[in-house]
């Protein structure tokens, strides 16, 4: 269910069509924010299953941002996260963690994935935090397709962020009071004002433990990221390499 934007939210006329879609992951699924490019009006909602985001009002969309990694590699690591930590230098660089390698993810506990990373090559383990949205990653994999990237693109939160900020990656870590509130203005400069409203009215209608504040302050970023994708003014990070599937391993921000 749309949650509808608050009666204050600013209104912008450019002429543009069509909606955006932010999405990152959040307990209950999927946190959603759709943002009207014809007056980047913003709304939000949850949805359960990633499929059904792209059966649903993602068939629909001129353009997705998702928080997950899209294509991965079966040796070794993606080029595109390292580009992500040197435009996050100094301070957020912890935010980008290396995803699973592809066979990893047929492995049924975080102990048996990690073994077998590392008897793979030097370095080849696998951070808790990354096995922890294992299930999500699996969801978008299998959802995906290599000509769905036209139109749907893996994005980091902080480099959309950093864009927003001018270049500079944001001073404060995003769940501490002080770096909610810049990132709240870094959304309301960029001309989306309502994210808190958003966030409060989805915990209001699916509970408190349903999503987190900066799931929603992330799909917020993101929904202005597929727009700034559409403008030809988003940052991309990639090297051009494809994985097994044909699958741009990219970052957008």
């Amino acid at each position: 269910m749309l949650m509808p934007s608050p009666p204050h939210t600013t209104r912008k006329r450019n002429g543009a069509k069509g909606f955006t879609l932010g999405v990152d992951g959040c307990p209950a699924g999927w946190a959603v924010v759709r943002l009207a490019l014809s007056d980047m009006t913003a709304s939000g909602f949850i949805i359960p299953s990633f499929a059904g985001l792209m059966n649903g009002a993602g068939r629909e969309a001129a353009m997705i941002m998702v928080d997950m990694p899209i294509g991965l590699v079966e040796t070794g690591r993606r080029a595109c996260e390292g580009m992500a930590r040197q435009r996050l230098k100094p301070g957020r660089t912890s935010s980008v963690f290396t995803p699973p390698r592809r066979p990893m993810l047929a492995f049924d506990s975080y102990e048996n994935a990690n073994q077998w990373g590392k008897a793979q090559e030097a370095k080849g383990g696998l951070s808790k935090q990354a096995w922890a949205i294992a299930p999500k990653i699996r969801e978008v994999d299998a959802a995906v397709t290599p000509a769905d990237q036209a139109r749907l693109g893996e994005a980091h939160p902080e480099v959309a962020f950093a864009r927003l900020n001018g270049g500079r990656p944001c001073a404060h870590p995003k769940r501490k009071p002080e770096g909610k509130s810049e990132r709240l203005a870094l959304l309301s400069r960029a001309g989306l004002p309502n994210a808190e409203e958003i966030y409060r009215g989805l915990r209001e209608e699916h509970g408190a433990s349903a999503v987190n504040r900066d799931d929603v302050y992330d799909a917020c970023a993101l929904a202005l990221t597929a727009a700034a994708r559409l403008a030809g003014k988003a940052v991309h990070l990639t090297d051009g390499a494809k994985d097994a599937r044909g699958l741009v391993m990219e970052i957008w921000g």
